[in-house]
């Protein structure tokens, strides 16, 4: 039964992108911004949003390091003191 669920999810995936595929003749958005010099707008703004993300994780991998050094230093010292 499990087998079969599957399959027919899979067949429904296969049938919607052959369907988007075949309705896809010409990006008209892509050309006018293109002409209209906007689509390097979009690109930087893109661009900026992950250049933001990438910063960001690597500020948190930064922080959670400067934690765990914290608390091995302090599971250290109960060790010595024990």
């Amino acid at each position: 039964m499990k087998k079969l669920i599957s399959f027919i999810m899979l067949m429904q995936i296969v049938v919607i992108k052959a369907i988007a595929q075949s309705s896809r003749g010409e990006v008209a958005m892509a050309d006018v911004m293109r002409s209209n010099g906007k689509i390097y707008v979009v690109i930087a703004v893109l661009l900026t949003i992950f250049a933001a993300l990438i910063c960001f994780i690597i500020m948190q991998e930064l922080r959670l390091k400067r934690i765990e050094k914290k608390l091995n230093e302090h599971i250290k010292n109960q060790n010595k003191q024990q």
